[in-house]
């Protein structure tokens, strides 16, 4: 009996080791070219007015005209006087006009046919394709071939072994 149970502990540990074993490749190309940009901020009408020994006359403090439909604001300029005559006085007053709505323009769909002369506008150009390529063959080599400005080809191998 001593010697079953040793014969059958020593066949279970001379048993193979078994395990599911899975090997994957892959192989991938990505070839990109930038596409031209344009971003357009208007700009807001601003007024300011500072000064010293200085007094509005008769509530008429000057500031910004609401605009109506696309156009902008407008300047209503004040009306001021010296508070004490013959005194030093400083006065300052300034006025940015915005920028209005160019017409025939729509934005209430968000987006603009054509782009409109803002204040602030950045506008990118587009890439280049030239000789932009990329190719894998039925080995899973893969080839890229540079393109021009604003362009990008990326290749990748991905080797996965799986064991279970």
């Amino acid at each position: 009996m001593k010697k079953a149970l040793m014969a059958f502990g020593m066949l279970l540990m001379a048993a193979p080791a078994h395990a599911d074993i899975t090997h994957k490749l892959s192989t991938s190309v990505q070839l990109t070219v930038d596409a031209a940009a344009s971003q357009a901020t208007r700009l807001g009408s601003t007024y300011s007015v500072s000064g010293s020994n200085i007094t509005f006359a008769s509530g008429d403090l000057g500031g910004l005209t609401a605009p109506s439909g696309s156009s902008a604001a407008t300047m209503n300029a004040g009306t001021y006087t010296q508070t004490t005559a013959g005194s030093a006085f400083s006065f300052s007053e300034s006025f940015n006009a915005g920028d209005a709505i160019p017409s025939g323009t729509t934005v209430s769909s968000g987006v603009v046919g054509s782009l409109p002369a803002f204040g602030n506008v950045t506008t990118t150009a587009g890439g280049v394709a030239g000789s932009l390529a990329g190719t894998i063959d039925s080995a899973g080599v893969m080839s890229l071939t540079a393109g021009g400005a604003g362009t990008s080809a990326t290749g990748q191998f991905v080797s996965e072994i799986t064991i279970k």
